[in-house]
């Protein structure tokens, strides 16, 4: 792999494994392999990592305040403890990543592949996600109160004890979704597929506003059938 140094930029470089006492000093590293780099407690703020691959990454306890990571992938990575404020992930894999405690106050993720993360429990507010796909992610107790949530998917999802009050949801899924103590006041839904809920996962969206045709379809799945009034 050919390899470009710049004093601020590192280009198609081989950065496998590297430790972060290892790691160089750039803040722009654009298409290096970083799989199972160990950057535990690394000082990455206001880094920008395009089209790289840091799957299987340690960044625990990592500072990344103000990174971007844009495109490229970080699959099975751990985030454990980062903080991130303002970070920005934008069209990255994340698959499978656990982010158990960190500080994500004010972080985009947008276009992303967040199935099967562990997003549960997180520190800060403000953090947003638009057009990801979250089937299967555990966001326990998930605090998205007052946000519009635009394309996501949530199939399968675990929002035990989340808070999404006031949400507002456009073009979304949530097929089989775990609603569970989730806190739903005030929450449009009727932007959100919600499938074929059984009596049990209905009984979850108290409080929340949804569409006649979901009604109807809620409905229809506990056996009731709908009609107009006689003449």
């Amino acid at each position: 792999m050919s390899t470009e140094h710049t004093s601020n930029e590192i280009v198609d470089a081989d950065l496998s494994g590297v430790d972060r006492r290892a790691l160089p000093q750039a803040r722009t590293f654009v298409r290096c392999d970083l799989t199972e780099a160990d950057l535990r407690q690394a000082d990455l703020a206001d880094a920008v990592f395009t089209d790289c691959r840091l799957d299987g990454a340690r960044l625990d306890h990592a500072l990344l305040d103000g990174a971007r990571f844009q495109g490229g992938s970080a699959a099975g990575a751990s985030f454990a403890g980062a903080d991130g404020p303002d970070t920005r992930f934008e069209r990255v894999d994340l698959a499978n990543t656990r982010w158990q405690r960190a500080l994500l106050t004010d972080a985009v993720f947008t276009g992303c592949r967040l199935t099967g993360a562990g997003l549960t429990p997180l520190r800060g507010v403000g953090y947003t996600f638009a057009h990801c796909n979250l089937m299967l992610a555990r966001c326990k107790g998930i605090d998205l109160r007052g946000r519009t949530l635009e394309g996501l998917r949530l199939d399968e999802a675990d929002l035990a004890a989340a808070d999404l009050r006031q949400t507002v949801w456009v073009e979304s899924r949530l097929r089989g979704a775990g609603l569970v103590g989730a806190k739903l006041t005030g929450a449009d839904l009727r932007g959100a597929d919600l499938g074929e809920p059984t009596l049990d996962q209905a009984g979850h969206l108290r409080g929340a506003t949804i569409a006649p045709a979901q009604a109807g379809t809620i409905l229809a799945a506990l056996g009731v059938t709908v009609a107009e009034p006689p003449g």
